[in-house]
Formats: C-alpha cells, sequence, structure tokens
C-alpha cells in the first residue's frame, strides 16, 4: 500500500494488538519496534507526524556535553548513564538512515588556559564514554587552526580551543522514516486522528477500546485493542488522565527558542558550541541547510501547542551570537524562529524541582497504569528514541502480555530510504537529466532512495530560488500523506523553520496545490 490516509484507513477494520497514541519520534520508534515483534499496531496522532516537539529541536544527535558536565560536578549517576546511552545510540541514528542524519564536528573556544585544559579532558572522556562507538576522535587547536574551520568566529581573547564530534539531523524526515518503515512492517499509521476517549472493561477497568475522529473527515472511529501505548511527550499526563483520572501529573515543559540567520553569518560546516552562558546554559551555532541555528533556552513553560518565541528570547539568543561572531546580526537578519516544548519527567510529587527545568535529567520512564493498564513512555530525548520504544515493549510484553519480551532488531535496521548502496546511481540519474547539484543534493538528502520516483514527474523548480521541483508535491501527498502547505513547509520540507517569507512566496505560486 502507498503511504497516504487513504489507504490507512482502509486498515481500521483489521483488529489491533496495540494502538499507539503520539506520531513524534518516541510513538514511531514504538511502532517499529512493535511491528518488527509481530504485532498488529495502529498509531494515531492528533496533528501531523512531528508536528510538535519531533520537529522542533536543535537538530542534534548527541550524547550531552553540558550533562556529562552535570553528572561529574554533581555525581550524578543518573546523568551519567544518560549521556552513556545517549552516545552509544548516536552511531545507530547515523547508520540507520544515513540520508537524514550526518556527523557534525563542534567547536568550544577556550578563554583561558585552565578552561583549555578542562574541556579537553571533558571531551576526551565524551570519547571514552562512546568507546568504539565514537565518530571521530576529539582534538585541541589553537587559533589559526580554529579560524580556519569557523572563519566567522571572533578570536579576541581566545586561547585555543577543542574540536569533537556529534551527529545531525533532519528531526521531522527522520521521525517519517521510521513510521513509513513502521507501516512497511504492517502498522497502520494515521495523521489528523485525534484521540477522544477509551472504553474500558466493566469488570478490569482496563482499556479495551480507543475513539478517535478522523480530523479532515469528522468521522469517528472505535478500535479494539489489547494494549495502548501513551507516547505524547509534553502532553504525557493529558492521555494518562483520560485513562485514569486519579493518576498525579509527572511532566514538566521546558521550552527550547531558536532563532535563524542566513548562512553567510555562519560559514563553513563547523558548529559552535558556547559553553558558559551568564545563566549556565549552553548554546550551539550550527550550519543547516544554508541557514545557521542558533539555540536553544531553558526554561520553564506553560504546556501549549506551537508556543510563539518571545522577544526577550530573540534578543537574548542574538546577544550570544554576536558575542562570539565577527559579523554582527540584528532582528532585521533573523529569518525565521521555532521554540520546542521538551518532556521532562520529575518525580511524583517532587515541588523541590519545579522551578529549574535546567536541573531536571533527560532521562526515560515507562509507566504502567495498574487500573487501566495504559503504558506511558515519558521524558527522554531524541537521540535515545529507540531504547526509548525498546525499553516500552519490554515493559508492555511483561507487565500487560504477561510473557518474555521478544527480540528488539531495530539497532541495525535501515529505515525507508537509507539504501546507501544507492547514492551514486541516483547521482548518475540526477545528472543526465540535467538537475542542478543543489536539487541533486536536496532530493537525496530528503527522499534518499526513494527519490527515483521525483524523477519521473515534473522537474520545472516551485521557485527559482529553491531546490524544490514541482513532481515532489504530488509525491508528498499521494506517498507522505502531506495534506496541506504546512504539512510541506514545515515538516516534509523543512523550510518554514529556516525561512518564512520565502515560504509565503510558495504558498502564493502554488495555492491551487492544496486548494480546499
Amino acid at each position: 500500500m502507498a503511504f497516504n490516509r487513504a489507504d490507512q484507513l482502509t486498515k481500521l477494520s483489521e483488529p489491533f494488538d496495540l494502538c499507539i497514541i503520539g506520531g513524534g519520534a518516541t510513538g514511531a520508534g514504538v511502532a517499529l519496534d512493535a511491528s518488527l515483534r509481530g504485532y498488529r499496531v495502529l498509531l494515531i496522532e492528533k496533528g501531523d507526524f512531528a508536528s510538535q516537539t519531533s520537529s522542533k529541536s536543535t537538530k542534534l544527535v548527541h550524547g550531552g556535553v553540558r550533562y556529562l558536565e552535570q553528572a561529574f560536578k554533581k555525581l550524578d549517576w543518573q546523568q551519567f548513564k544518560m549521556v552513556y546511552k545517549a552516545l552509544h545510540e548516536r552511531r545507530i541514528l547515523l547508520q540507520n538512515a544515513p540520508h537524514l542524519a550526518q556527523p557534525l564536528a563542534l567547536l568550544t573556544p577556550c578563554y583561558t588556559w585552565f578552561d583549555r585544559i578542562y574541556y579537553r579532558i571533558g571531551m576526551w572522556v565524551y570519547d571514552r564514554i562512546a568507546g568504539h562507538t565514537n565518530l571521530e576522535p576529539s582534538r585541541g587547536l589553537g587559533p589559526k587552526q580554529m579560524r580556519a574551520l569557523s572563519p566567522a568566529l571572533s578570536l579576541e581573547h581566545v586561547r585555543g580551543g577543542v574540536l569533537y564530534f556529534d551527529g545531525q539531523l533532519n528531526d521531522a524526515r527522520y521521525a517519517l522514516a521510521i513510521l513509513q518503515s513502521a507501516e512497511a512492517a504492517g502498522a497502520c499509521v494515521l495523521n489528523y486522528a485525534a484521540l477522544t476517549s477509551f472504553i474500558h472493561s466493566p469488570k478490569s477497568l482496563k482499556v479495551k477500546e480507543v475513539c478517535f475522529q478522523d480530523v479532515i473527515s469528522g468521522e469517528s472511529y472505535q478500535v479494539a485493542v489489547k494494549a495502548v501505548v501513551n507516547a505524547t511527550g509534553p502532553f504525557t499526563d493529558a492521555i494518562r488522565s483520560m485513562a485514569n483520572p486519579k493518576l498525579r501529573p509527572r511532566m514538566k515543559v521546558s521550552r527550547g527558542a531558536h532563532i535563524v540567520l542566513p548562512a553567510s553569518f555562519w560559514p563553513g560546516e563547523t558548529a559552535l558550541l558556547i559553553p558558559k552562558t551568564d545563566d549556565g546554559r549552553v548554546i550551539f551555532v550550527i550550519p543547516w541547510q544554508d541557514y545557521v541555528l542558533v539555540g536553544t533556552t531553558d526554561e520553564p513553560d506553560t504546556l501549549r501547542e506551537n508556543p510563539p518565541i518571545l522577544s526577550e528570547e530573540i534578543d537574548y539568543l542574538l546577544d550570544y551570537f554576536n558575542r562570539y561572531a565577527t559579523g554582527k546580526a540584528s532582528r532585521s537578519d533573523v529569518s525565521a524562529t521555532f521554540v520546542g516544548q521538551r518532556p521532562l519527567l520529575q518525580a511524583a510529587l517532587d515541588a523541590a524541582m519545579a522551578s529549574d527545568t535546567k536541573s531536571l535529567v533527560r532521562d526515560h520512564e515507562v509507566e504502567v497504569d495498574g487500573r487501566s493498564k495504559l503504558v506511558s513512555i515519558m521524558g527522554g530525548k531524541w537521540t535515545t528514541y529507540r531504547v526509548m520504544a525498546s525499553d516500552t515493549l519490554d515493559v508492555l510484553e511483561l507487565e500487560v502480555f504477561s510473557r518474555s519480551p521478544r527480540a528488539c532488531i531495530t539497532a541495525n535496521y535501515s529505515l525507508s530510504g537509507g539504501d546507501e548502496s544507492m547514492r551514486e546511481q541516483f547521482r548518475v540519474a540526477t545528472k543526465a537529466l540535467g538537475l542542478a547539484e543543489a536539487t541533486h543534493q536536496h532530493l537525496w538528502e530528503t527522499y534518499g532512495s526513494h527519490g527515483f520516483a521525483l524523477l519521473k514527474g515534473d522537474l520545472q523548480l516551485v521557485h527559482p530560488d529553491l531546490p524544490y521541483i514541482n513532481s515532489e508535491i504530488e509525491y508528498l501527498k499521494q506517498h507522505e500523506m502531506a495534506t496541506c502547505w504546512d504539512d510541506v513547509l514545515m515538516r516534509r520540507w523543512g523550510l518554514g523553520l529556516r525561512n518564512q517569507r520565502l515560504c509565503e512566496e510558495i504558498k502564493g505560486i502554488k495555492k491551487e496545490a492544496f486548494a480546499s
């Protein structure tokens, strides 16, 4: 079947073992793992896939240098375990979808000799924890070497720096690739399907049916399931309360604001880690698809969908960028902004941590409600999505299905579009058709080995300043469940997170593509 809503809706007459609520990275990971373990899976997502936290990250695949520092300073074993897991998952993410995730070099400037030694040791420990999965050894650099890698970095008072390596991913498309893989393995996957209620067994009070509404058609569905997984990130508590109103809240939300600037402000391919800010955070300056991403903040927030950036957050990020860059950016240079809300897990009834999100561990926990048997996967981070899914399935099988867990096989599972052996053949094909290098690169880094399907249609550019071609629009509608321009611009292409003006121009040029 094609990956479109019409075909997915026809599957709803079939029985399901498992319903997953939430179509972000975590829900997608659970759907793939469960499908590969042989379960009949239904996944429903209220909005578009990865439309909340999972598409609004800092685009990093990393262990977390700051979390490692906290682990040693506070002798925090939980922080260390989280960094260890993330570092060992980092290479798996890169290898399973090489068109969507690549290594990224990050430079940390040092302004005292002590800092140079301190960060050099810290990055050496980071490498050692990664062990055989390390991407590339970190190394110390002098100012001249730093200038070669980051020509826009101000070297005033710099004593040297440390270069280390993490990964970068196209987060929204990575989540989509996981979902496409889950569907290919047998799952029924639906966006714009909003959970409305649970139906419980009269005797045991266990959830036995899931009720949801097709947001687009308005039609309602009632589906029998043997188990339910709540993978809704920051919105976890609302689903837990729906299953059992007596459950106490466990989630705390942190907002991560980002601004985007033209690449001319930060040429080259090396990112910058600003290790110290006045309020104890770290900030990244990251080259990202012909732009530069600056972020992020880490402050408590009120839970809501699509939170706007605050004026003071733009000023804060611009101020730190300008402290480290030779070219000074202003508000008029900001081409886009976005805010993601992190799902942070706090201990039950722990009021002491209520005002500090920076201190909360980014690890995860799987909870099974004793009454409804709802399984909730809470907390975590993008880099550990696969471990989170595996842990969720293990707990579900043991505590809900009362059986020994089946083997998880996602560690070496190539995701949809990830056939790297086709890369050179695709280059030959695009060159034969006379496509520009920018379009070739865009098609491969967006669709991977599925890109061949795009070469059979209209190859004219959607916009003269962009590499997108007309054949993509129909493909996204028929094979990637895009239902409106926001689905395309914000997530399938991600342009809305990089240049909001160009998005409006595309909507004007191609307004008939998603006419109501």
